[in-house]
């Protein structure tokens, strides 16, 4: 059967990466504010985080997608109006986890919406072409709704490392 180019872009909404949370190396996050100069304090934190962590070859792939999931999130986390702003006006957070073979990159933000890559070919849209750069940078992806009293998602990718064997 044959597959469309679509179809690889469905979402694993499974919750988490299939990693177990307690063999990780190395752990590191960061809250960001709602505002966009968030997406440049991201990417800083990511360089530097990375730096310690030696991941060889997907730094820039990470870099990337890093990026693209905070802009997403900050996308649906600014408010429209004011009115919708709470104290918790940083509710977009970005964790970076390492495993022996693997990172994972996870963006929190408030928002319930599904992340859909939006199938356009007008490439001045704005939205959804961030999802297709996650597609192809990261090894995979997905995300799930946060449980309990948090509000919103959680959008993660996965990067394979070479072993330093």
């Amino acid at each position: 059967m044959g597959t469309n180019g679509s179809t690889m872009l469905k979402p694993l909404r499974q919750g988490l990466p299939p990693l177990d949370p307690a063999a990780v190396s190395d752990a590191a996050s960061c809250a960001l504010p709602a505002r966009y100069e968030a997406v440049r304090e991201a990417r800083r934190f990511t360089r530097d985080t990375l730096d310690q962590w030696d991941v060889g070859d997907r730094f820039d792939d990470i870099c990337l997608v890093v990026s693209e999931l905070v802009t997403n999130a900050l996308r649906h986390a600014l408010p429209t109006d004011q009115g919708r702003m709470d104290e918790r006006g940083t509710s977009v957070r970005l964790h970076l986890m390492r495993w022996t073979e693997r990172l994972v990159c996870a963006v929190r933000d408030p928002s319930h919406e599904t992340p859909v890559p939006r199938d356009s070919d007008d490439f001045s849209a704005e939205s959804g072409r961030g999802l297709f750069l996650v597609d192809s940078f990261a090894d995979s992806w997905g995300w799930h709704p946060l449980a309990g009293t948090l509000d919103g998602k959680v959008v993660w990718a996965m990067f394979r490392l070479r072993s330093a064997g």
